[in-house]
């Protein structure tokens, strides 16, 4: 796979992650505020990470990037693509936002949009799925602002913490 580039937007600056990230990484995966919104619950730690690097990452099944604040260049989340298919040009786009300070600036919907088109232009993908649990307003609100339309909602699909959790899918295709 060629050298990845940065990807410079408004408000943040997306590059991509390196084995340095990896501190970064587990303490954001491990605050309860993000861990709150994913589906994978279990205690993160550095093997974890290092292992997703030499394996999903090095292998180009995982496109992942770290978000830094453009002015301050500080990281504050990641994103990635997982299970890229070269095959049928798609992907499941995944992000966080790790620092709380840097929650609620719009670095989310700015970086949705900048990894989708990075995604269609530099990686040839056709579409980009995403899910996320029903009652995460925020990240839906700003899926929806990227351009990420909802296609279904499963119903019960997960329990955690002790009950069941509705699973909403949504999709970004490139532009015809």
């Amino acid at each position: 796979m060629e050298q990845l580039p940065r990807i410079g937007g408004r408000q943040v600056v997306l590059r991509p992650i390196t084995e340095a990230d990896t501190h970064h990484i587990v303490t954001w995966r491990n605050t309860p505020s993000v861990v709150q919104n994913f589906i994978f619950r279990e205690p993160f730690t550095e093997e974890m990470h290092r292992h997703w690097l030499a394996t999903k990452v090095a292998s180009g099944q995982v496109v992942q990037y770290i978000i830094e604040e453009k002015e301050t260049g500080r990281p504050v989340g990641s994103v990635y693509f997982r299970d890229v298919d070269p095959q049928n040009h798609s992907a499941e786009y995944g992000i966080f936002i790790g620092e709380a300070d840097a929650r609620g600036k719009g670095y989310g919907t700015e970086t949705a949009r900048l990894f989708t088109e990075f995604g269609f232009a530099k990686l040839g993908l056709h579409r980009i799925s995403l899910r996320l649990l029903a009652e995460n307003l925020s990240a839906r609100r700003s899926y929806e602002k990227a351009g990420f339309v909802q296609e279904g909602i499963f119903h019960d699909m997960v329990l955690l913490d002790g009950r069941y959790r509705d699973i909403v899918f949504m999709a970004k295709l490139a532009k015809e």
